[in-house]
């Protein structure tokens, strides 16, 4: 099976879904109940954007899940500890990416948002970097393609990293469990991957259609919008977290009423976007 959706687009929009996938690989060997390591997916995002495509936006999509391989982590935020052996590349020293390494959220999962253990053996080096080179390596080239054929045609690409998140943080999900989150999180990693004007705007799309909006609390973005960004040459990344409770039960996982106006706000945004050119805000 591809491990990975890219389609190419003909706008400067940009998006991407990497933890919606639902495709568990068998080389995963994991010792919970899927059905408890499906609630780490960012369920049916994908299907809330599926009318961007359709739109000229550029769309890539993760199959693999989250949990099998976090594409939003960097291939140096491995805890270590999980391994049968040493590893023979660089690892995180940062503070900062360490605490969610140590909560079990690197880019191999050791656990789960509510600290159960995903395994219950030790893994090769090997099937790590087997992960890295057939799951990592290749969904992150997609979307430095997007982004470089977007910036290319227009001269400048806007990068929408798309997330959800539940409407309380687990224990082991942040820094801040049991936090109520915000009908929607805007994160430009305080304003170094997105021109803020731009950030901004989009809170106030949000706000005036009557969602409750947080900006750069509890996510501010991780890798995907770190590594493909540079505002001063006109390469903006922003990640938008959507409040589960909105469009899906988060207990079964079914869509809900709310499913189809979210949608619509949704698109509402992304025409938003396109109409948008950054160099002139």
């Amino acid at each position: 099976m591809q491990l990975f959706t890219h389609l190419p687009g003909s706008t400067a929009l940009v998006l991407d879904s990497p933890h919606s996938g639902v495709f568990y690989p068998p080389d995963f060997r994991h010792t919970c109940e899927t059905s408890i390591l499906r609630k780490a997916e960012d369920t049916h995002v994908e299907k809330l954007y599926d009318f961007a495509p359709g739109l000229g936006a550029h769309w890539i999509e993760a199959h693999f899940p989250r949990s099998y391989l976090d594409a939003n982590r960097n291939t140096t935020e491995l805890d270590v500890s999980l391994l049968d052996g040493p590893w023979p590349d660089p690892v995180a020293t940062d503070p900062v990416v360490l605490s969610k390494v140590r909560l079990g959220k690197g880019l191999i999962w050791r656990t789960t948002d509510d600290g159960l253990p995903i395994y219950g053996r030790s893994l090769s080096v090997q099937e790590v970097k087997h992960r890295i080179e057939h799951c990592w390596t290749p969904y992150h080239a997609a979307v430095a393609e997007a982004i470089d054929a977007a910036h290319a045609g227009h001269g400048y690409s806007l990068h929408l990293n798309c997330h959800s998140m539940p409407a309380i943080a687990s224990s082991h999900a942040t820094n801040f469990p049991g936090e109520k989150h915000a009908d929607f999180v805007v994160g430009d990693r305080d304003a170094s991957t997105a021109n803020p004007v731009l950030s901004q705007r989009i809170c106030a799309h949000l706000t005036a259609l009557g969602y409750r909006v947080a900006y750069n609390h509890p996510y501010k973005g991780v890798e995907l919008v770190r590594r493909y960004s540079d505002p001063a040459a006109q390469r903006h990344s922003i990640q938008l977290e959507i409040n589960r409770r909105l469009y899906m039960n988060e207990e079964t996982l079914e869509l809900t009423a709310g499913f189809e106006p979210l949608k619509a706000h949704l698109q509402s945004l992304v025409e938003m976007l396109l109409k948008t050119d950054p160099r002139q805000l």
